[in-house]
């Protein structure tokens, strides 16, 4: 019973706020004898859930986008990338790139002439 309780106990903790997602499955994975999946898993599972805002959209809706993901208010990556453009030009190039790379969020890239719809 006491891998049952430990799992009980961290399922209410998680519930609760008090562990992130990532705390709670590694902690599952040492409770259960299993190896915790890798951070390089957490960076790639974010970069595929990562998707362009429909409703919080200047242009593309990249920054409506970044801000839930990021947890950063809009209005700062908005910020963020007027100072990349303003510094050097590099804000224009990433924010184009992000436009045509991320998703919107019903999953279709925009390809110019046809769409390509992501799983």
């Amino acid at each position: 019973m006491g891998i049952t309780n430990d799992l009980e106990r961290l399922a209410e903790l998680h519930k609760g706020g008090a562990i992130s997602d990532a705390e709670f499955a590694s902690a599952k994975a040492r409770a259960l004898g299993e190896t915790p999946p890798a951070a390089g898993n957490a960076v790639l599972h974010w970069l595929h859930a990562l998707r362009r805002s429909r409703t919080d959209s200047w242009l593309g809706g990249v920054c409506g986008g970044l801000a839930p993901a990021t947890g950063l208010p809009a209005w700062l990556c908005r910020l963020i990338f007027a100072l990349l453009v303003v510094c050097g030009g590099t804000g224009v190039l990433l924010y184009v790139l992000l436009w045509i790379l991320v998703p919107n969020e019903d999953g279709v890239v925009d390809l110019g002439n046809g769409t390509f719809r992501s799983t």
